[in-house]
């Protein structure tokens, strides 16, 4: 097709052309932000309203928490919390005599053994006697008992260190607390 228009209208039909084509990509950008700014709207209205439902909720619990049930179940195990802890300090008190039979027994080198063991509960104090074949067995057994954390105040008299064989020894110590 032949154009014979004059130039001067075909710049006018084109500066035409370019204002239609600007004013759709403005109508365009336009309609993108008004949906844009509806989108975001409704995001903020829905996060609000679950904002006001998690709220709702959080009262609800606040109220359960509040009631008598709670406030009994609370108190019961504040007193339980008491009673165990009174139970800790009772055993931490006490001593374990299984404990520290095993641990004298430990300490017993080969060949050696006991006779007797008293246990003084006020004073924390053992004596015990028994037997052991030399003087050497003997002063490993006391070293042992020393070396020994939880005894304190390790004594052997005199008289077990007299006799080189055969020894029938006596023994004391404290139980450290």
């Amino acid at each position: 097709m032949i154009n014979l228009l004059p130039p001067q209208q075909k710049e006018e039909l084109r500066e035409e052309e370019k204002l239609r084509l600007i004013l759709i990509l403005e109508i365009v950008i336009l309609a993108f932000l008004i949906s844009l700014t509806l989108i975001l709207s409704s995001i903020r209205t829905n996060i609000l309203s679950q904002v006001q439902i998690q709220k709702i909720f959080l009262e609800q619990r606040e109220k359960e928490f509040k009631s008598t049930k709670f406030q009994e179940l609370e108190k019961r195990i504040g007193d339980y919390n008491s009673i165990l802890s009174e139970l800790d300090s009772f055993y931490d008190r006490n001593l374990n005599l299984t404990e520290i039979l095993e641990k004298t027994s430990k300490t017993l080198p080969a060949g050696t053994y006991l006779t007797t063991f008293n246990f003084n509960l006020l004073t924390s104090q053992i004596s015990l006697s028994g037997f052991c074949p030399n003087r050497e067995i003997l002063l490993e057994f006391k070293k042992n008992l020393e070396q020994e954390e939880k005894f304190e105040k390790v004594y052997f008299p005199p008289s077990n260190w007299v006799i080189p064989t055969d020894i029938n020894f006596s023994a004391s110590f404290q139980i450290k607390r």
